[in-house]
């Protein structure tokens, strides 16, 4: 189970449940339910951040950087009024190597995104375009669900949830 506590373990699927059995109080359990939305049911990295709302500039130029198995969370506030990420945005994402995407607010293009090899987790989808003004904060401390998720922190995630180093 040595595995277990390493993100971004190529080829090693780790289950949030068993890495809560054995790390304990040393992670943080997101209980907003998030639906699991991406090709990859289970994937896990360091995190890097965004705070932005209806405005998803700096999602699309962060996820066309090299990701090195990163996984980028992304707080919307919880907005399903217009989409943060579509396939397009996606696709760049595994191209330049991201683990996964964790979205507080919406996605669209689901089947498109079903189908690649990223993890993704969104509150839901909504077809809506958002701004592309630029609004927003990347590598800052984030709060999801009361959860505090900051750049750098190590962050595990499959259908049962997430999970997130203290």
């Amino acid at each position: 189970m040595s595995t277990a506590s390493t993100p971004g373990t190529a080829g090693t699927a780790v289950n949030t449940a068993d890495l809560y059995d054995e790390r304990g109080d040393e992670l943080a359990s997101v209980s907003l339910q998030f639906q699991s939305l991406g090709g990859r049911s289970h994937f896990s990295g360091t995190v890097r951040t965004i705070r932005c709302f209806q405005d998803n500039a700096l999602v699309k130029s962060t996820l066309a950087t090299p990701g090195n198995g990163n996984v980028l969370v992304v707080d919307g506030g919880g907005s399903l009024g217009t989409a943060l990420m579509g396939d397009m945005i996606a696709e760049s994402a595994v191209a330049n190597g991201w683990a996964g995407v964790v979205i507080n607010g919406a996605i669209r293009d689901r089947e498109a995104i079903a189908a690649l090899d990223l993890g993704v987790k969104a509150l839901g989808s909504n077809p809506r375009k958002s701004a592309k003004a630029g609004a927003g904060e990347v590598d800052v401390d984030v709060e999801i669900d009361g959860v505090t998720i900051r750049s750098g922190a190590a962050i595990w995630c499959d259908p049962d949830g997430i999970l997130v180093e203290r």
